[in-house]
């Protein structure tokens, strides 16, 4: 297993776009769903993204949490409610991401921002994924 990063901030409301963020079934076109920046409304599915999308490629599950500790606190002055945050705190998100892949469990937080904004991370198990058998987008 090895492990992809991602991560996206945007406008709020973008999230209501379900068809740029759910790929459509073969035989379709998936153009919209690759060139959309949205997340897509399935975590493994960050996967079919291209591959310039990948925000870091961590060697270790370490490096992963790391990552995460990294964004979550890049956006943290901008939390819309940070008190509510506070409440599960960043060391909880952290063991529970650092258990979860371990297992090879996708983690993905998604967090509102002020005016309206809300910023989602991703750590996507590939090669395998549990729930998706896709190839890996950086080969």
């Amino acid at each position: 297993m090895h492990l992809h990063c991602y991560s996206w901030t945007g406008a709020g409301e973008d999230r209501e776009l379900e068809g740029e963020r759910r790929p459509p079934p073969p035989p379709a076109d998936a153009d919209v769903f690759l060139a959309s920046p949205l997340p897509p409304m399935r975590t493994c599915d960050w996967l079919l993204k291209p591959a310039q999308r990948i925000d870091a490629s961590p060697a270790t599950v370490r490096e992963a949490v790391e990552w995460l500790a990294d964004r979550y606190r890049a956006a943290e002055p901008s939390f819309l409610r940070p008190e509510d945050e506070a409440r599960i705190g960043l060391a909880v998100r952290l063991a529970f991401a650092e258990q979860d892949l371990g297992s090879g469990v996708d983690v993905q937080w998604g967090i509102w921002l002020t005016a309206g904004r809300f910023f989602t991370c991703a750590v996507i198990c590939c090669s395998p994924n549990r729930h998706a058998d896709y190839p890996c987008p950086a080969h």
